[in-house]
């Protein structure tokens, strides 16, 4: 049986600690012109609290963060919302500028088995994402709900974004499901940067990614990253500013 950092390596390549990511997307911030005492950070990650370790490193360095967290990391909080953390953020220089952080969340235990995990005071093995693994439980039992639920807003609107995206019949596996929500994060982030950032007045940087729980920490498979300065959208490649290992 192949161990988490096997697995991790061959599932999702490119992994490094959250410490790490936190360092180099700061770093890359700090090039582009964004530094946390001039720049607010609005952090969408799961409601689930394994995710607070990465929470609390970007805020340990960014400082308070607007919080855009919903249910296996999706924006749910839609246009208001980004205008919210817009009203929010400090003015230097005469503009404002934004970090955001935006990813969902997987498990892989000690024995490199995917979605599995442990938390504290709770017997037994528990799984990351619970509202992903939800998903794929009612997929594959062909009991997929569709319609929204008011008692079920952010489940039933994950499921109807995540089966507008599969192909019919598809049942994917958790990791593939973690990486399609992954895709949906950051076409939703680009549009509501699109619909809700004055580049007359603002600039952001964004980071997203997968963010993985391993039984020795926390660790994120970097992905799209990108800045858009007085209109002008720039990518760039986290891994220019990690470092050569890939698994630390």
């Amino acid at each position: 049986m192949q161990d988490f950092a096997a697995v991790c390596r061959a599932r999702f390549p490119g992994s490094i600690s959250d410490e790490r990511f936190v360092r180099a997307s700061t770093a890359a911030a700090a090039k582009l012109g964004f530094e946390p005492a001039a720049t607010i950070a609005c952090v969408g990650l799961c409601r689930d609290e394994l995710t607070r370790d990465l929470r609390d490193r970007i805020q340990r360095t960014w400082g308070e963060a607007f919080d855009f967290s919903g249910l296996a990391g999706m924006l749910f909080l839609g246009r208001t919302g980004f205008m919210a953390a817009h009203a929010h953020a400090p003015v230097v220089g005469g503009r404002e500028r934004y970090a955001y952080f935006a990813l969902p969340h997987i498990a892989i235990d000690a024995d490199g088995i995917i979605g599995r995990c442990t938390r504290t005071g709770r017997p037994g093995p528990s799984t990351a994402c619970g509202a992903l693994a939800a998903f794929l439980v009612e997929l594959s039992g062909n009991r997929l709900r569709l319609t929204t639920d008011p008692l079920d807003l952010e489940q039933t609107r994950l499921q109807q974004r995540l089966a507008e995206v599969l192909s019919h019949g598809q049942t994917p596996t958790l990791a593939e499901a973690t990486e399609c929500a992954e895709r949906l994060i950051r076409d939703d982030l680009q549009r509501m940067i699109e619909l809700t950032l004055d580049p007359g007045v603002a600039d952001c940087v964004a980071f997203t990614g997968i963010q993985i729980h391993g039984p020795d920490g926390g660790y994120v498979r970097p992905g799209a990253c990108w800045a858009v300065i007085e209109g002008e959208t720039r990518p760039f490649d986290l891994a220019d500013w990690v470092g050569p290992s890939a698994l630390a």
